[in-house]
């Protein structure tokens, strides 16, 4: 019986080969594997180690606390702007894979290594107030403000860069009316919406 990592890969519709080998790789370290966030994710002790992210132009494997690894041949993405944690590999070919077997092993186990050490990232703090056109979308309609303090603290923090990123008020309050209906709904910024009945 295929697990559902076996299943997501094989319904993949690009970087199947790339994915069964990173799957291999991973899985020789002893890493649990399950689903998470919609994507191939694994975990030491039910803490997450790294996760599979297929992307148009490339396949990532995503160290949760990247940022903690040492790097020394200095080949680790940064996720984006807003991550703190996370670095990645890229991969582009199944040659490209193999090439950093190795690699992949010694940035796991050195992961593993910090779990069982409890280390931690230490977060700076982000502007990621309230901005008073969502307070006053929240005064208007109550339903919005329940829904959002509803959402998980990664969906709520996904709205308020999108919001806070805007630079004009009339931007902010353009990005609140097109997202309340996501919100609403109880979804992140890009889960599709429940079709109406």
């Amino acid at each position: 019986m295929k697990t559902d990592v076996e299943n997501f890969i094989e319904k993949s519709n690009q970087w199947k080969t790339e994915m069964t080998k990173l799957r291999s790789i991973i899985l020789s370290t002893k890493l649990d594997e399950s689903i998470k966030w919609g994507q191939p994710c694994f975990s030491h002790n039910e803490s997450n180690i790294v996760i599979i992210q297929p992307f148009k132009a490339f396949v990532a494997l995503m160290y949760f606390k990247g940022i903690l690894l040492k790097d020394a041949k200095n080949i680790l993405k940064e996720v984006g702007p807003n991550s703190q944690s996370a670095k990645r590999l890229e991969f582009t070919s199944p040659t490209d894979v193999v090439k950093h077997t190795s690699l992949i092993k010694s940035y796991i186990k050195e992961a593993i290594g910090l779990e069982e050490a409890g280390r931690k990232v230490e977060f700076k703090k982000k502007p990621n107030h309230v901005p008073a056109e969502l307070k006053a979308a929240f005064s208007r309609q109550p339903a919005l403000k329940k829904a959002f303090m509803s959402l998980t603290p990664g969906r709520q923090r996904a709205y308020l860069l999108l919001i806070n990123g805007a630079k004009q008020s009339a931007t902010r309050e353009t990005r609140i009316k097109k997202y309340t209906p996501q919100i609403l709904q109880g979804k992140g910024l890009n889960e599709p919406l429940k079709p109406k009945k």
